[in-house]
């Protein structure tokens, strides 16, 4: 694990109105104090258009603090419109009615892995911000990391065994135990979610009580489709039953068994993953994981294929929050 700091990085400055620490990630600061991202809006786009997709991620420090409604102008303002969260995974609720919604809503006590926003499916953003309008009172960081750099660094037989056979994720919703169907697919229409599930390849089993069960074959790596980079880009690790703790392995196997588990994760032909494998991809995560302080005001914008990120333990008040953009899908458009 790293630590981003200011000590070991190149300064330079972007035209008359930026400075630019080097580094992961690229910290961009005002020259002028107050400063903010809205004045300088069309010095940054040129900026985000040059640097995001070979730095991967870009904090935009030091200007003032944007405030809610900013921070929805400033990410909806690169050429596409905010998305909103469709087949998520975690709970989040809609901080406004324009695509902005809380980052996952989690105990303050838990941290979160690092991982690429629904990589877990074959369609995701290829641009997320996290806006701190609270940093907490400590931790609360957002850990980030090169998904080039994990990709380099899984080992290469393993990347192999995941890339030919892909992966299977299985999905139990509601009950008490995850997500709501109707949350996860923003409509309580049955065929609107049968639509939306044929659309992407995704399987559908209703069960007789009325809940969900979904099952998709995904990629373990996918390429950029502009920067031709190959990233490590999947959430097996999260998904997979051995992300719980012993003893809520066991409560859930006891009480469900393992066909109905809210979350799972298989090889696209329906195998076991081997948890050695998971435990050797998580030992790599960690090794390229990138820790740097919020400061309330701070805009955190990554490419979503480039980066992945995290959320660590904290202890006090925190707010931050997330939109996405440019949705991309493996397979073409959908509708």
């Amino acid at each position: 694990m790293g630590f981003a700091s200011p000590s070991n990085r190149q300064i330079r400055q972007w035209g008359d109105t930026l400075q630019l620490e080097d580094g992961f990630p690229l910290r961009v600061s005002p020259i002028a104090d107050g400063t903010s991202l809205k004045a300088l809006s069309s010095d940054i786009a040129s900026l985000v258009a040059e640097c995001l997709e070979t730095s991967g991620g870009i904090l935009f420090s030091g200007f003032e603090d944007p405030g809610i409604e900013v921070f929805q102008s400033f990410a909806s303002g690169f050429g596409h419109p905010l998305l909103s969260y469709e087949f998520g995974s975690t709970p989040r609720s809609q901080v406004t009615g324009g695509g902005v919604y809380t980052s996952t809503e989690y105990p303050a006590h838990r941290s979160i892995p690092l991982h690429n926003e629904q990589a877990y499916t074959t369609d995701w953003p290829m641009r997320i911000w996290f806006y701190c309008a609270q940093a907490a009172q400590s931790g609360g960081e957002t850990p980030i990391a090169d998904s080039r750099e994990i990709y380099r660094r899984i080992d290469p037989v393993l990347r192999q065994r995941f890339e030919d056979k892909g992966l299977r994720y299985v999905r139990n919703y509601g009950n008490g135990l995850d997500v709501d169907w109707q949350q996860v697919f923003n409509t309580d229409d049955v065929a609107k979610v049968e639509s939306y599930c044929r659309n992407r390849d995704i399987d559908v089993l209703w069960q007789p009580d009325g809940s969900l069960r979904t099952a998709q074959r995904c990629q373990a790596t996918a390429r950029h489709p502009r920067t031709r980079d190959w990233v490590w880009f999947n959430q097996a690790h999260l998904f997979h039953v051995s992300a719980l703790d012993d003893e809520m392995q066991e409560i859930l196997l006891e009480t469900v068994g393992e066909e109905s588990l809210p979350r799972n994760v298989y090889y696209g032909d329906g195998s076991p993953i081997e948890v050695s494998a998971l435990d050797e991809v998580r030992g790599v995560l960690d090794d390229c994981r990138i820790v740097f302080p919020w400061q309330t005001g701070d805009v955190l914008m990554l490419d979503n294929m480039l980066a992945a990120h995290s959320r660590q333990p904290f202890e006090g008040a925190r707010k931050v929050v997330v939109a996405m953009a440019e949705g991309h899908a493996l397979n073409g458009s959908h509708d």
